[in-house]
């Protein structure tokens, strides 16, 4: 059963990771893009909301192996989210100043989760 602390810190980081995914989407969401580029903006949407929902999946876990299962999702979610902002950056479509408090979330949110995955992979054992 969850602690009242555990409850508060995991619905705080819910709360981010799906503020992160809806500003990347109104951040893209119009831009006029080539066939090109257009994979590409898909994929952090898509990358950035599978952070949200697999972080609110892991919460729900039934066991630590569970939750570990997801948080290694969540991380690799997380991880290819930064690189396509930073892809997105590195060839103009974004830019780097507008996006700088965006960038730093999700860096934020990989060395966050990277750490929780750590620590419940000595937990766990694996």
């Amino acid at each position: 059963m969850e602690t009242h602390g555990k409850s508060k810190f995991n619905d705080h980081l819910r709360e981010r990771t799906l503020q992160m995914a809806a500003t990347l989407y109104w951040l893209l969401k119009d831009k006029k893009v080539s066939w090109i580029i257009r994979p590409g903006v898909n994929q952090i949407i898509r990358s950035s909301s599978s952070v949200a929902a697999n972080f609110r999946a892991a919460t729900r876990a039934r066991s630590d192996a569970e939750f570990y299962a997801k948080i290694c999702i969540v991380v690799e979610e997380c991880d290819e989210t930064l690189f396509w902002l930073d892809y997105l950056i590195r060839i103009n479509l974004l830019d780097a100043a507008t996006t700088k408090e965006i960038y730093s979330e999700v860096e934020q949110l990989v060395r966050l989760f990277n750490a929780i995955k750590s620590k419940m992979k000595i937990k766990i054992g694996v």
